[in-house]
């Protein structure tokens, strides 16, 4: 069967053309090791440390000892100067000299699902326009054409939730459900056989299906010859061509072994929490894959939910290593291995969830939702360590603007972007053709 518009010698003279177009798989090798230099040189990378379920920052990043909000645990030292944080967090007090607080973030959304979207898009939830997580903006303005790799990954399911939004599914991002294990089809069918024969039959399916998807742009967008035209004027067929070559790209690619962090020394297991700890896994996974050139990574940690038993969830019990250690080894080690490796200068990273939690204990050892006023933390690139920006008062349940205003989430992505070298300021369009600014902010003075 021969579809509408495509004559049996159309679709041959097609497939010929293509055929002649075979690109030599040492070829295709060679210029993805040239990339990847490049890559490692000039790109700019974002890590996101989602706390699912809103964590309580009144035992992580602002106590209040002596106030009868103050909870269970004890503030110590850090190496930054005069900066205390919560004793669950040893391993990360030891890096906050390239971190930043911002304990004055006033974002008034209380609700679980408005405050994801909220916070991932720097939008409300709007019934009419999509917004795109913010890695799907960084992603669209950064990653690299020649990346065989996608350009945002989510370790857990919040990146998936949020998705790409109005800039389509060219920036949607990709989903890793187990950070312990690669993927599942990343690697060829076995039906494709081995080596060289592997890839060259694999490489034919690619041409076939390119040609057929280039006759589709042909007929929507007859004017336009080049690919990048084509998906700027939004074609659709463009964007799932685009899609699917980097899928075809990554399974022949050896950057697939990127996501296997079994085979990582057993010192570096360690250090982030050991093979338990699947949020330090994930954070293992974000390093060596910003490392490889991915823009964003985004590594959920959930179960911050805690309006009954806080201290206990944040503490552990028994086996249960608790929140708080699992945060702790984490992204201590995170900061810690891309401080090391050279790679802090130009890997933001940054900590937040939907909201935080009442200064109020409740009735049941808890902590209820609270968006008043509650903390983030970022840092890397542009970004000054060791500093905090805003304050609460003495029980925590109001901002405490004698020194700074308070920061709004525009002003926190504002922040972000520029440490990405990004200009927030920067236009994207949406879906009405409407241009918008990727951050409705100013960066927080002092931080940037």
């Amino acid at each position: 069967m021969i579809m509408q518009g495509m004559t049996r010698r159309h679709f041959m003279t097609h497939v010929a053309g293509a055929s002649a177009l075979a690109i030599p798989g040492m070829q295709f090798l060679s210029g993805l090791r040239a990339a990847e230099q490049t890559l490692k040189k000039e790109n700019k990378s974002l890590i996101i440390l989602w706390m699912g379920g809103g964590p309580s920052h009144l035992d992580l990043w602002d106590l209040k000892p002596g106030s009868q909000n103050g909870g269970e645990f004890k503030p110590i030292k850090t190496k930054a100067d005069g900066l205390q944080i919560s004793e669950v967090l040893p391993t990360i007090a030891d890096q906050m000299q390239h971190l930043s607080i911002v304990r004055s973030l006033v974002t008034n959304e209380g609700s679980h699902d408005r405050g994801t979207v909220l916070m991932n898009t720097g939008k409300q939830p709007n019934p009419v326009v999509q917004f795109p997580a913010m890695g799907a903006v960084a992603s669209s303005l950064l990653t690299s054409k020649d990346l065989p790799l996608p350009g945002f990954i989510g370790v857990g399911g919040v990146a998936q939730r949020i998705g790409p939004g109005f800039l389509g599914m060219a920036y949607a991002p990709f989903t890793v459900q187990n950070p312990g294990q690669p993927p599942e089809n990343v690697s060829p069918p076995g039906s494709l056989g081995t080596g060289d024969d592997q890839e060259e039959r694999l490489r034919r399916r690619q041409r076939l299906f390119s040609t057929l998807e280039g006759d589709f742009g042909d007929e929507a967008f007859p004017t336009l010859k080049t690919p990048e035209s084509r998906e700027a004027a939004g074609s659709a067929a463009q964007a799932h061509e685009g899609i699917y070559k980097k899928g075809f790209d990554l399974t022949i690619s050896p950057l697939k072994d990127v996501f296997n962090v079994k085979d990582e020394k057993k010192e570096t297991i360690d250090m982030y929490g050991g093979a338990r700890n699947n949020f330090g896994m994930g954070c293992l996974l974000a390093r060596k894959l910003v490392e490889k050139g991915v823009t964003c990574v985004e590594v959920d940690l959930g179960g911050w939910d805690n309006h009954a038993q806080v201290f206990n969830a944040i503490r552990g019990t028994g086996n249960n290593m608790g929140n708080g250690n699992r945060l702790d080894k984490g992204m201590g080690a995170l900061v810690k291995d891309l401080v090391d490796r050279g790679m802090w200068k130009n890997t933001v990273v940054l900590w937040m969830g939907e909201f935080g939690r009442t200064p109020k204990i409740n009735q049941n050892n808890g902590r209820d939702h609270w968006a008043r006023v509650w903390s983030v933390v970022v840092g890397g690139g542009a970004i000054q360590g060791g500093q905090v920006y805003g304050a609460t008062s003495a029980d925590g349940t109001d901002p405490d603007t004698s020194a700074v205003p308070t920061a709004s989430l525009g002003d926190l992505f504002a922040t972000v972007y520029k440490g990405m070298g990004l200009d927030p300021t920067t236009q994207i369009r949406d879906n009405l053709g409407r241009p918008l600014s990727i951050a409705e902010g100013k960066p927080l003075k002092g931080l940037v």
